[in-house]
């Protein structure tokens, strides 16, 4: 379906009849309130209104009593469809690792939020960090008891979601990184046509997918109102048609013709947040780079931007079938970047590069462009190789999968025990409508441990230089599922920790019900003064 300008008026003046309405103090009520590092003094407040706000204006304070300090901006900004605006204020200046309280003005909360700046690079106090990808909306418009016809893998009667784990977990963890697939608003075709959602049309579904963005952001703000929630780009995030779908029973193939203008390109994403590019020299929501304590992280583009005269599987011409971007000014730009960064990393004040990325290319799938990421692999792997990354997320396939570290599909003999190559983390598990994938059986030979049965979360915690552990966590019920340790062999900076005396040191590896959490340190061993 094309769009048709008379319909299209009638979306605008709808919306503009739909905020008028609101009393001016709803209209300007903060909404979706969400945090972002913005370098390593700075953080980012942004949050969602009915109204365009002149000057968006955040109050905060080291106390909550004395909110005395103020920061704005002049960033407020829709797009068309969107039924509310996006104000973003980046407050500068604050001190490292502190804690702070603030409130967006007009505001109705009864106290004040709270966020802790980043740790800065060079502190080596252990600490731990929250990884999701694909996690979509929970409730009637998503993930819940039950599915439309087509469907599989409802939530269990009274089981915790994955966006209940991460708030009852909130307290763990310093940040939360999403490697995209955020609210899959894009999925009202397939809910649609499945017969999931009730009472709707094609040519109504624009409301559906700014229904379902807006349910999302206000789901997640216990977490993102608290902790920085840092993201990046997913192939869900690309347009409204859910990369074409196909109604058989009307033998109806729908692809991104469908969109209504600000629903294609990345629009929603690329107005909702506000990720640390410009202090990283990266580009948009589409990769930078921030350093938090003992770790540097590195946000990547596997959607679009892959250069080196590869078409991304979201570009015009990919496969699938997004026509969205490229964003970088040229090329290469992304991996120009990229290689940058990297030389730039100082090992002895951050000695973990942890790097994520949407979509994977160690994984056990059937080989499908849309799946396994080859050209990702030929573009990004070389680099972190050749830089010493240690760990590297994905998702995009909805299951999770621990592997050795790999180079050019061979495992490192080492395994977890001072590998040279990254070890690569698969978890796509957090769960929206269109429930988990099943992994190919036998799994890849260098699959180490796979669940395809369970949501889940992936904990990751930094113990010191040589140290970190990656532990799956079911969703349900908060049990660890896996865990298995990471071993660099290298020193830690005066004062910043210890090595571990006895090596060579195995990864440790477990498997199966709860375990002691994350704040124990690595496994038992004695200390070399």
């Amino acid at each position: 379906m094309l769009i048709n300008s008379r319909l299209w008026q009638r979306i605008v003046v709808a919306a503009g009849v739909a905020a008028t309405a609101l009393a001016a103090s709803d209209a300007e009520t903060p909404t979706q309130l969400r945090l972002a590092y913005a370098g390593d003094t700075g953080m980012h407040v942004s949050w969602n209104t009915f109204v365009q706000l002149a000057t968006p204006k955040v109050y905060y304070g080291t106390s909550p009593r004395h909110l005395t300090r103020t920061a704005s901006s002049n960033v407020s900004v829709t797009y068309e469809t969107s039924t509310t605006y996006n104000n973003h204020v980046k407050i500068t200046g604050l001190e490292p690792d502190t804690l702070y309280y603030y409130q967006p003005e007009h505001s109705n909360a009864t106290s004040p939020y709270s966020f802790r700046t980043s740790r800065p690079a060079g502190d080596h106090t252990p600490y731990t960090i929250a990884v999701v990808v694909d996690l979509g909306t929970m409730g009637a418009d998503g993930l819940t008891t039950y599915v439309g016809k087509g469907a599989d893998n409802p939530l269990k009667p009274e089981e915790t979601n994955t966006i209940q784990s991460l708030e009852d977990f909130r307290d763990d963890f310093d940040f939360l990184w999403h490697a995209g697939d955020i609210a899959y608003a894009d999925y009202w075709l397939k809910e649609e046509i499945q017969g999931f959602i009730q009472n709707t049309t094609i040519a109504e579904g624009y409301k559906v997918y700014e229904r379902i963005l807006s349910e999302y952001y206000d789901q997640m703000s216990p977490v993102s109102s608290y902790k920085p929630y840092m993201v990046g780009p997913g192939n869900h995030e690309a347009n409204c048609d859910n990369g074409g779908y196909k109604d058989k029973a009307h033998n109806i193939s729908y692809d991104v013709s469908i969109c209504m203008p600000g629903q294609t390109n990345f629009t929603g994403y690329r107005n909702h947040f506000r990720m640390p590019s410009a202090e990283s020299g990266g580009q948009g929501n589409f990769w930078y780079s921030f350093d938090h304590g003992l770790a540097h992280y590195i946000q990547l583009d596997t959607e679009t931007d892959l250069g080196h005269g590869f078409t991304a599987p979201d570009e015009p011409g990919g496969s699938e079938h997004e026509n969205s971007g490229p964003f970088g000014p040229y090329m290469d730009a992304q991996t120009d970047w990229l290689a940058k960064d990297l030389a730039a990393v100082n090992r002895t004040e951050t000695p973990w590069i942890i790097v994520a990325g949407h979509r994977p290319w160690y994984i056990s799938v059937a080989n499908d462009s849309s799946d396994v990421c080859t050209m990702c692999k030929d573009v990004f792997e070389p680099l972190f190789l050749a830089h010493s990354v240690d760990l590297v997320f994905s998702g995009h396939v909805h299951a999770y999968q621990r592997n050795a570290p790999m180079y050019d599909n061979q495992a490192d003999p080492a395994e977890l025990d001072n590998p040279k190559f990254p070890w690569y983390i698969t978890n796509g598990a957090a769960g929206h409508y269109d429930g988990l994938d099943t992994l190919d059986v036998p799994l890849k030979d260098y699959a180490r441990f796979a669940l395809d049965t369970t949501y889940g979360w992936s904990r990751v915690t930094f113990h010191n230089c040589t140290h970190l552990t990656q532990e799956f966590v079911a969703s349900g019920n908060g049990s660890v599922l896996d865990s298995a340790t990471l071993f660099k062999d290298r020193v830690c900076a005066p004062g910043t920790g210890a090595r571990y005396e006895n090596e060579p040191w195995h990864g440790n590896e477990h498997h199966g019900p709860p375990h002691p959490g994350p704040h124990q340190g690595p496994p038992s061993r004695r200390r070399m003064d």
